[in-house]
């Protein structure tokens, strides 16, 4: 796949054989184990930070709560799931976890894989730039990571452009489990619903009463906090980024959070064809159709299904 970032902006130091070769301390205190920060991005609730690993010389991902939520119940059960279920599915197209501790302050943290690039989102803002070629190579590698997850008996949650990222090597990598939902797992939910103007959206265990990730990638069941949502929830979501990738905007639309619940709930979005001038290949905009159908028994019914009709020759369709 051709490269979407500039190699250069990714290189980290060479190898040095002093760093290498360097013998650990006699006494190792996990409390003094990463050194050199610096901020990569700040979330609502976490920060992330690039760091050193002074154990063994390299420059890993460092993400902890905000302060103001390192006490949180909720919040450090949402980032050790994060942690675990990613050091759990080990697969190419998701960041490996390295290591869950608590710092000095007995604050929850866990560090991971340090990837370079863009977001999807960030891709997407340049859309002409890129060939339709490359952007289906990245959701069908997004795909491989969710039919992968799925066989483990887990649920994404919050599939955006904004938690899938393209390195500068090809490399595509599905972020932010946080939301992650393992089958036949029982979620305490709050009985209280937030109200959003004139719409009754979810409470959950990731916002303390604000809806589940992005409304736009969202899929109906979800949005109404069904307690039977199952891996076609995050088809829905593909079906939602690759209708963005098609037509340049999003399938569901309103200027109010509620507005877009509301449509992603009850309108059936018009194909992308309808939207620009570029022939679209129809098995693609078939495709995306059919991951978008509200009722999810109706829907696509696999991600291996999906993966499946991404590799064919869809270009000549």
């Amino acid at each position: 796949m051709p490269k979407f970032t500039d190699v250069n902006q990714a290189q980290d130091l060479k190898v040095d054989l002093k760093d290498t070769d360097r013998p650990l301390s006699e006494v190792l205190n996990p409390h003094f184990r990463y050194a050199l920060f610096s901020p990569i991005a700040q979330g609502g609730k976490s920060v992330i930070q690039s760091c050193t690993d002074l154990y063994l010389a390299r420059r890993v991902c460092y993400k902890q709560l905000k302060r103001s939520f390192a006490d949180d119940v909720v919040e450090q059960k949402r980032l050790l799931r994060e942690a675990r279920v990613t050091a759990i599915l080990q697969h190419p197209n998701i960041v490996p976890t390295y290591d869950l501790g608590r710092d000095a302050k007995g604050h929850y943290f866990f560090t991971m894989k340090l990837v370079h690039g863009y977001t999807l989102r960030e891709v997407l803002d340049f859309r002409d730039r890129y060939d339709l070629t490359q952007l289906v190579d990245v959701v069908e590698q997004v795909a491989q990571a969710l039919s992968y997850a799925h066989s483990k008996g887990v649920i994404h949650r919050d599939v955006k452009p904004e938690n899938i990222l393209v390195g500068p090597f090809g490399e595509v990598v599905l972020l932010d489990w946080g939301l992650a939902k393992v089958w036949a797992m029982t979620e305490d939910v709050d009985p209280n619903k937030l109200e959003l103007e004139d719409e009754q959206l979810p409470f959950t265990m990731t916002h303390h009463g604000k809806v589940q990730g992005t409304i736009s990638y969202m899929s109906p069941e979800q949005l109404s906090n069904d307690a039977e949502i199952d891996h076609r929830t995050d088809i829905f979501s593909i079906g939602a980024i690759l209708y963005e990738i098609l037509s340049g905007r999003t399938a569901a639309e309103g200027e109010t959070m509620a507005e877009l619940a509301r449509s992603v709930k009850n309108d059936t979005p018009q194909p992308p064809s309808n939207f620009t001038k570029l022939k679209i290949p129809k098995l693609l905009e078939d495709l995306t159709m059919r991951c978008l159908v509200k009722d999810p028994k109706a829907r696509l019914d696999h991600m291996d299904e999906l993966i499946r009709l991404l590799s064919q020759n869809w270009q000549l369709s």
